[in-house]
């Protein structure tokens, strides 16, 4: 599929999309998909003609993900079987629906979609594919750099696969034994991408990198700063955000302000700092308009947020309105 044509996923058709021919490919009223663009892509309708004769609407993150993640399934599945990476079928199949959820983003439905606990494993991936997506954006990556950067972020957890089950789904603590097992993934990530034609040198290192982190503290190799790829950085952000958003066998989703919180707070440590700012801002801008609990007890709604002092926004309580970042004997705690 041309790649031109992946912000139509999830746009609605206004009337019936026809062939040259006359006949009806796609009725009026469809929600299209990654197989509708295929079949339009097929019969050689332009991405002009297809705007025109749609509208935007919000498909579901959560039914997005859930197809995405039910394809990388069998995308594990395959690779299990022919230790093989089948990169066509990830960019025709997965990453489509990927570019959709990071172009038309809103918090509830993000949060919405990566939360559910089933499937984790495939739904790790695909959420980390569409946060890491929505940074590279902030980030103003070009089109040819982010679209290396969504194959990276989706396939950055494919070592995982050659994990045992009985570890790799384990709910409880991992003894020292065992989580030497886990790291593993990133090292075997990298040496079956290395090993599949059509993928970058950049996108194994994604693999291997994810959980290097600033200070060297991360794994495999325990590197830092600017020997860690920039790519990877970025991965590593979206990574730790979609694990602790994530409800779990063992615990619930961590609360959205505390897992941002941890992550600005993360910066020179553990993350790129300029990566970390970036991706604090403007998850905080997206969160204007929530409801919010103060340090206090009162309940607010965010109305603006500081670019040099995300965490502290500008809060409307009835016809009041309380600037956190100068009132600092008040704190935000919760975003709802």
């Amino acid at each position: 599929m041309r790649t031109n044509l992946l912000p139509l996923v999830g746009r609605r058709l206004r009337r019936d999309l026809m062939n040259h021919s006359g006949v009806t490919l796609v009725p009026s009223g469809v929600i299209l998909t990654k197989e509708h663009l295929q079949l339009i892509h097929n019969h050689g309708i332009s991405f002009a003609d297809i705007v025109k004769m749609t509208e935007q609407t919000a498909y579901p993150h959560d039914l997005l993900i859930q197809e995405a993640s039910e394809e990388m399934r069998e995308v594990f599945h395959s690779m299990k079987i022919n230790e093989r990476v089948p990169i066509e079928d990830i960019s025709n199949k997965v990453l489509p629906s990927l570019y959709h959820m990071a172009e038309s983003v809103d918090l509830s439905g993000l949060l919405s979609g990566i939360q559910s606990k089933d499937d984790y494993t495939y739904r790790h991936n695909i959420g980390v594919g569409v946060i890491s997506t929505m940074i590279g954006k902030w980030l103003r990556l070009s089109n040819e750099d982010l679209e290396e950067l969504t194959l990276a972020a989706t396939l950055h957890d494919v070592g995982k696969v050659w994990i045992p089950d009985n570890i790799l789904n384990k709910t409880g603590k991992f003894t020292p034994e065992e989580l030497a097992v886990m790291k593993q993934h990133a090292q075997l990530g990298y040496n079956i991408l290395r090993r599949t034609p059509g993928t970058s040198e950049r996108v194994a290192l994604v693999a291997l990198q994810h959980h290097e982190r600033e200070d060297g503290g991360g794994y495999p190799y325990g590197i830092q700063g600017n020997r860690i790829d920039f790519f990877s950085k970025i991965v590593a952000v979206a990574d730790v955000f979609h694990a602790m958003s994530t409800n779990r066998v063992y615990r619930g989703a961590i609360p959205f302000f505390k897992v941002v919180s941890t992550i600005a707070e993360g910066g020179y440590t553990q993350f790129d700092p300029m990566i970390a700012a970036v991706f604090t801002q403007r998850m905080m801008e997206l969160a204007i308009g929530s409801t919010v609990i103060l340090s206090d007890g009162r309940e607010g709604t965010i109305r603006m947020v500081h670019a040099s002092d995300p965490l502290h926004p500008l809060v409307q309580l009835g016809t009041e309105y309380i600037d956190l970042h100068q009132q600092r004997s008040i704190s935000l705690v919760h975003i709802s």
